[in-house]
């Protein structure tokens, strides 16, 4: 199967935060210990070796399980969505401060219809304790987003 321009314009595109901090510090500090790649065409011999420069352990996904494409082009979309396409990055070290305080946020207090609006990391529900609760907000991602508890 041949690669389409538009896989080698994702490539570089994936590529090209890679490349300008290529020879720096910054790269072996934050990079992450593996990555995990689809077995699109783009994701050619240059790119895993590059990425074995920078020692991260490059991943394919498993042969014949296209659900796994699925599952990571989810979680990207949701993190797009509920916060980059809200936010102007500045620099990598708030980028790595956002993504982080978004998996919190994921895991955390983000319900998901999937787990019956529950959340992944089993947040416990608290019972009503009558309509003269007050409901507290507490600011998440800089307030774009928000938890809601029972106020004690």
């Amino acid at each position: 199967m041949k690669a389409t321009e538009s896989d080698e314009v994702k490539s570089f595109r994936f590529l090209e935060p890679f490349q300008t901090i290529r020879h720096g510090p910054i790269m072996a500090r934050y990079a992450p210990g593996y990555l995990i790649f689809d077995r699109g065409t783009q994701f050619n011999e240059e790119v895993i070796e590059t990425m074995k420069d920078f020692g991260i352990q490059p991943m394919r996904t498993s042969f014949r399980s296209p659900w796994q494409n699925g599952v990571a082009e989810r979680w990207v979309g949701n993190c797009c969505r509920d916060l980059l396409d809200h936010v102007i990055v500045l620099n990598e070290r708030h980028l790595k401060r956002l993504m982080n305080e978004y998996v919190h946020y994921y895991h955390d207090d983000r319900t998901h219809l999937a787990l019956a609006k529950e959340t992944p990391a089993g947040r416990e529900t608290e019972a009503n304790s009558g309509a003269s609760s007050k409901v507290i907000a507490m600011p998440r991602l800089g307030g774009l987003h928000h938890r809601y508890d029972l106020a004690a």
